[in-house]
């Protein structure tokens, strides 16, 4: 559906898939999506199978053969493909720059797949970009921008207001990038980051919050994207470094992704039912170091539980794809949440039909991560001790005043909540 606002638009029909292969400097052409209703199918081009160093975008989803590949109902279209696409946040500023509509009115428009892909940033989230041509490769590159004239910008789609052309390619390089809060990218020598930027709708300090998580889960021994701070307009910003690409003293290479939403092989309507057991399983079948990863993934899974990070959802776990086996990303977007009452659940589910935010439920999940009870609960008592003895120095390194450190400290960070029912009780806080 197109609102009266966007009707004038012609919705694509196709689209041509490029993807930098392992450690390529370009891209190559890889195949074509097609448009059919609500369905978008996908078909290697020939040149692309006969190449000797051909991997799968994603397989078995997209295995490498000839002839039309339609997606498994109740996809719309094969997850590999649908993870470069531009979420919540890529998608308003689409709107914003194709419609001028903001607010309400742009709610109203409801561009089709192709339309998204098209017409966001080229330096998306792993190794594939979406172009209009099969012979001829043209990014949609990134404009130079300062962080003070980003977040103007993203303020103004916020708001609904017209961005500036002198700073609508600038935003738009990051339409790209998944999630539903304001954000860009941006490049720092040999260093690219995703910006993330504070809203007007905040009621918490939630850029510094990230930041503490993050810095938090770092110094807990888990494997976290680094990540610093910096201001502007007088606000905070945070600053993830990219890990899907490789400075190789020619140029930027790109790494493969799928998110877990994808490896689970469920659609976007089907999140809820995604299940850290289930990813486990993936893990013990098709991960290169699979017991590493399994006990990363369950610290994983217990650090968000005790920072009060309930969006933990299928698409904020991810791995790198070589065209053979998967690796587990660092971990990003670890970002507590404002609570709205006692209890909470995580957007996975963590132990059968069970997703509450506790450690017991945790706990009870070990052995599906290949933990005995001891480890589980050596693990969990571990990352407890840590996040106190490493919260105030944290705070000051993000020069979080006293009054956030208050909000911040048992309401996400160690909740009351979390050690209901817990086997070893709650620490003395």
């Amino acid at each position: 559906m197109i609102s009266e606002a966007g009707r004038a638009r012609v919705e694509p029909g196709e689209a041509f898939v490029w993807i930098w292969l392992p450690r390529a400097m370009q891209p190559v052409i890889a195949g074509r999506i097609v448009r059919d209703g609500d369905t978008y199918a996908f078909n290697y081009g020939r040149s692309y199978l006969a190449r000797a160093d051909a991997v799968a975008i994603y397989a078995p989803e997209l295995p490498l053969r000839r002839g039309l590949i339609e997606p498994e109902p109740p996809l719309e279209m094969a997850g590999c493909l649908r993870d470069g696409a531009p979420d919540a946040w890529g998608r308003r500023v689409i709107i914003n720059r194709l419609t001028g509509l903001g607010g309400e009115a742009a709610h109203q428009v409801d561009f089709d797949e192709l339309t998204f892909m098209l017409n966001s940033g080229s330096d998306r989230i792993g190794a594939l970009d979406f172009q209009l041509s099969a012979e001829r490769y043209q990014p949609r590159e990134q404009e130079n921008a300062t962080l003070d004239d980003l977040m103007d910008a993203a303020d103004r789609v916020e708001r609904g207001e017209p961005v500036p052309p002198a700073l609508d390619k600038a935003l738009f390089h990051g339409s790209s990038i998944g999630g539903a809060r304001p954000k860009a990218l941006v490049e720092d020598g040999r260093d690219k980051f995703i910006a993330k930027f504070s809203s007007t709708g905040d009621t918490m300090s939630v850029v510094k919050a990230e930041f503490l998580a993050m810095r938090l889960g770092a110094e807990l021994g888990l494997d976290v994207a680094p990540v610093r701070l910096a201001r502007a307009s007088g606000r905070d910003v945070l600053l993830v470094r990219r890990f899907d690409r490789e400075w190789t003293g020619e140029g930027w290479a790109r790494r493969g992704m799928v998110s877990a939403l994808t490896m689970l092989g469920l659609s976007e309507m089907q999140a809820r039912y995604a299940s850290y057991g289930d990813l486990a399983d993936l893990v013990r079948a098709r991960f290169t170091e699979p017991r590493a990863t399994l006990r990363e993934l369950f610290g994983r899974m217990v650090f968000n539980v005790l920072i009060g990070n309930t969006d933990d959802h299928a698409r904020n776990h991810a791995a790198f794809w070589d065209g053979a086996r998967l690796t587990l990303t660092p971990a990003y977007d670890l970002c507590p949440q404002p609570r709205g009452g006692r209890e909470a659940n995580q957007a996975m589910l963590i132990h059968g039909p069970d997703k509450r935010s506790l450690l017991e439920t945790c706990r009870l999940s070990a052995p599906q991560f290949l933990l005995s009870d001891n480890d589980a609960r050596a693990l969990i008592r571990a990352q407890i001790g840590g996040i106190m003895a490493q919260w105030n120095s944290i705070c000051d390194e993000a020069e979080l005043g006293t009054i956030d450190r208050a909000f911040l400290w048992r309401r996400q960070f160690l909740n009351d909540y979390a050690f209901e029912g817990y086997i070893d009780g709650a620490p003395g806080l």
